[in-house]
């Protein structure tokens, strides 16, 4: 009875850990209102993206013909049936920026998955095969980050084909460096703790100290890294979208609203406007949370 009842209470008291580390997590984010902020935007624009047929207000791509530029609704000649008004063909601007979330917060998932997975293989082989195979992984990054970012993607796009699929791999290469270098760095760092050292010394094989010994331990900075990465494959994303080479019309996409609004701007000002600042606000919510994270996470950054 006595050993059956102490492994009841060690799955009690894991629970109990994570419970306690969950409180702590929050304590230190909540402290944060940039970071809370961030957070409740984010949601929203998740909730958006993901009801946008129910949200949405008209179809995305439907052109009403006698409404081309209609104003705001605050302005003379707006109405409410286009809040936001109508862009050039007379498709209704809100409704476009709310599937267009959808499309924004896609393509961040897609590129920090990849390279968050990619990057996390490529720098734990640096990181455990120390040599000629670290040297040939770190030199192709140092390769990727010698160019600009945009041009990089742009070269990459222009080999692959316009379109917003090819967007995505192009932004994941460019972001890929930032989770190998860093991989590399925090297992080199925790390679000689002394849990390491014990694991092998009681026989934990290769794969074994990897994924399971020391990976875990790399995770804190890798997600901050990853929640910054999304910002910017938002960004890259939408400025391909903007030169032409994402995101192809009548895709919904917020760099390519802006770049089919250009030659609007002097007479038409939400037709750009609203676009920007979905990208701004979106952006800068991400980061905020970025930060928050960072402030929770790294044990460097928490006050006592």
């Amino acid at each position: 009875m006595a050993s059956s009842d102490e492994a009841l209470k060690v799955p009690a008291a894991r629970r109990n850990v994570r419970a306690e580390r969950l409180q702590e997590f929050w304590h230190y984010f909540s402290e944060n209102n940039g970071a809370v902020a961030g957070l409740c935007i984010v949601g929203i624009l998740i909730l958006l993206a993901i009801f946008a047929d129910v949200v949405a207000p008209h179809s995305p791509i439907e052109q009403y013909r006698q409404n081309f530029l209609k104003p705001p609704v605050w302005m003379e000649g707006g109405s409410w049936e286009f809040v936001l008004g109508t862009d050039a063909v007379g498709r209704d601007i809100f409704s476009r920026l709310i599937h267009g979330a959808r499309y924004s917060l896609y393509v961040g998932t897609i590129v920090v998955t990849i390279a968050f997975t990619a990057g996390i293989s490529l720098g734990l082989v640096a990181g455990f095969f120390r040599g000629f195979v670290e040297t040939m992984i770190m030199r192709a990054m140092d390769v990727i980050l010698a160019f600009p970012s945009i041009l990089l993607a742009l070269v990459l796009v222009a080999l692959l084909g316009p379109s917003l699929t090819n967007a995505m791999i192009a932004v994941s290469v460019v972001v890929l460096p930032h989770f190998v270098r860093l991989t590399r760095a925090s297992v080199i760092s925790e390679s000689t703790r002394d849990y390491v050292t014990s694991a092998r010394v009681a026989g934990a094989g290769l794969p074994r100290l990897m994924f399971v010994t020391v990976l875990p331990n790399c995770m804190a900075p890798l997600i901050v890294q990853a929640t910054l990465s999304f910002s910017t494959a938002i960004l890259d994303a939408a400025a391909l979208g903007f030169l032409g080479q994402g995101a192809q019309p009548p895709t919904p996409e917020w760099g390519a609203m802006l770049a089919d609004a250009r030659e609007f701007i002097t007479r038409a000002w939400w037709v750009v406007t609203f676009p920007g600042l979905a990208i701004l606000i979106t952006v800068l919510a991400i980061n905020l949370f970025g930060d928050g994270l960072r402030d929770a996470l790294d044990p460097k950054m928490k006050r006592s």
